[in-house]
């Protein structure tokens, strides 16, 4: 996956109660409040996924809320993040196995999809443990493979990338 380095503003709310008079714990306070909303937040359609906050820049100066008194600090920061690319090659493992494909996980990225279609001469074996396979390897579960990414898309509602897989191509293939 494609590490980027992406420069972003947020906004960061901090309630009263987190609120001193010394600097020092209301930096750290916004810091903290950041990285937990990087962590919920997760991913964004532009970004990618949030890996880690890389240096805060600046916090501009709070604009309190009149109805609940919190505080609105304007933050801009760098972050470093990973976006999938149509054609890169990536490691994951298989979490779930199907008569008409196979499911993976790669770092952050928790659904990926490689049809049966795009896996050439692999076969379904049902049973217990279901796998794929072909006269060199077997695809079960847990099985580390390297693939290709031919598609993806970005699903709002949970926040994170689709992708689809294929083993077409040199050097693809369970590990």
């Amino acid at each position: 996956m494609v590490f980027l380095q992406a420069e972003m503003s947020w906004n960061v709310l901090i309630s009263p109660t987190q609120l001193s008079p010394k600097g020092l714990l209301l930096r750290k306070a916004i810091i903290v409040r950041l990285l937990e909303d990087i962590a919920n937040r997760k991913a964004s359609k532009d970004h990618g996924y949030y890996i880690a906050v890389n240096e805060l820049k600046a916090i501009s100066e709070g604009k309190v809320r009149e109805l609940t008194g919190d505080v609105l600090f304007p933050v801009t920061f760098t972050c470093i993040t990973q976006k999938p690319m149509k054609g890169e090659i990536l490691v994951g493992s298989v979490d779930k196995i199907l008569k008409h494909g196979v499911f993976l996980k790669s770092g952050p990225i928790e659904s990926i999809f490689m049809s049966e279609k795009t896996m050439n001469d692999y076969k379904y074996i049902g049973g217990e443990n279901p796998m794929f396979m072909n006269a060199h390897s077997k695809l079960e579960k847990d099985t580390a493979v390297r693939f290709k990414v031919m598609g993806f898309r970005w699903m709002e509602a949970d926040r994170q990338f689709q992708l689809l897989a294929t083993l077409a191509g040199d050097y693809l293939g369970p590990l």
